[in-house]
């Protein structure tokens, strides 16, 4: 009993303090603008990552600017750098909330990072929306996941793999919280298809000699790679790789954080017709992606190309947008209950956010890397899945 007052006191105080903050911002009245924060890596490792997202952001507010604003408010985005630095997101992101004075923020990549702000969104009750695929076993009440859970993208990449390539599996991941979980993930699922994994091996972020680690690959003859490598080290690791003379055609690597943008830093020749699984890619076919694709380019250059992550950032800020528009308020509790169950025709199809836990329904899809740099889609889930992101119901991830 004394622990739950002590919660609610102190969700009280954040409530109050967020409220505060609202009235400071109404201050500037009908027709004036509210602020929000995008949080992003513009520089450091994962700059190459970031970087395309926090612009999708920005085309979003362009457009809903464009289209009237939001409650008779213009959207003014606050930016600031994440510099791929922990500390520096946890203090930018407290920065934004108390001196900015943004009503809700935009941002992160890694679930590093992500951990980082999480304690601060929580403590001054504000609400970020992150972009991102990452490992579950989350669902705080200050973030609104609009990235795939484990059952949208790992879960059933892996069981693709299996049924096409085979069960003996090497597990190569950046060394940080998502790559380890995710992997952790994998090998009670190898478990339970019998399968095998034949090496894990993490590397610091930014790493960039893969010698020993592909003479492993090349002693142990997985059949399939599963990469989980973050930001600029994915450029290093193809390269190397297909320098051993390591190719699609005899040990394919299924990505979890390649998308367009970084194919077209790591050169299609070192990673054409290896595999991703996302739910989203520039090739997907909808009227809306149509629209959404050549906007991008209109707005960041013909030699642009949208992916994933990318759209997520879109998706985020049109769908707080109209949460606040259903809840007529910026506040944070109000946009939170009138997020819930709320759908949105997003480039990838529609998408809605589950009540219970604040992420989204998502389409699973698995594909290929095309010579032209693009992905081809060779599989997907019928529909939207249910986000699972504690895998509650997989009897094979119970004590995960």
């Amino acid at each position: 009993m004394k622990k739950m007052m002590i919660w609610a006191g102190s969700l009280l105080m954040g409530m109050m303090t967020a409220a505060l903050f609202i009235g400071c911002k109404d201050k500037e009245g009908k027709g004036g603008y509210v602020k929000v924060g995008l949080l992003h890596s513009l520089s450091g490792t994962m700059a190459i990552s970031e970087i395309p997202v926090r612009d999708s952001e920005l085309l979003a507010i362009k457009e809903i600017n464009e289209a009237g604003g939001i409650l008779g408010k213009k959207i003014k985005p606050v930016e600031v750098d994440g510099a791929s630095d922990l500390a520096t997101f946890a203090e930018k992101a407290r920065k934004l909330i108390t001196e900015d004075k943004v009503v809700t923020l935009f941002g992160c990549w890694t679930s590093a990072s992500r951990k980082a702000v999480k304690p601060v969104v929580e403590e001054l009750f504000s609400l970020l929306w992150y972009p991102v695929q990452y490992e579950g076993m989350e669902a705080s009440p200050n973030i609104m996941y609009m990235g795939a859970s484990p059952n949208q993208q790992v879960v059933p990449a892996i069981d693709y793999c299996a049924e096409n390539f085979g069960k003996r599996m090497y597990l190569l991941g950046s060394d940080y919280i998502f790559p380890r979980t995710t992997n952790r993930i994998i090998k009670a699922q190898l478990g339970q298809l019998q399968g095998e994994c034949v090496g894990e091996t993490y590397v610091p972020m930014g790493h960039s000699d893969f010698t020993e680690i592909i003479a492993e690959i090349l002693a142990e003859k997985p059949d399939t790679i599963i990469n989980s490598l973050n930001g600029d080290s994915n450029v290093a690791f193809f390269k190397q790789l297909k320098e051993a003379g390591i190719t699609a055609d005899s040990i394919p690597v299924m990505s979890f954080s390649v998308s367009e943008e970084e194919i077209s830093k790591i050169g299609v020749e070192n990673i054409k017709n290896h595999l991703v699984a996302w739910n989203y890619y520039e090739t997907t076919e909808t009227d809306r992606n149509t629209k959404f694709v050549s906007d991008y380019k209109s707005e960041y250059g013909s030699d642009r190309v949208t992916g994933d992550p990318i759209e997520a950032g879109y998706i985020a800020v049109y769908m707080w947008a109209a949460a606040c528009e259903k809840a007529g308020s910026f506040e944070v509790e109000d946009v939170r209950m009138a997020a819930k169950g709320l759908s949105f025709t997003a480039p990838e199809g529609t998408v809605t956010i589950d009540g219970s836990n604040q992420h989204l329904y998502k389409q699973v899809r698995i594909g290929k890397i095309n010579d032209k740099g693009l992905i081809d889609e060779i599989w997907a889930t019928p529909g939207a899945v249910k986000p699972d992101p504690y895998l509650s119901t997989y009897e094979w991830a119970r004590g995960l």
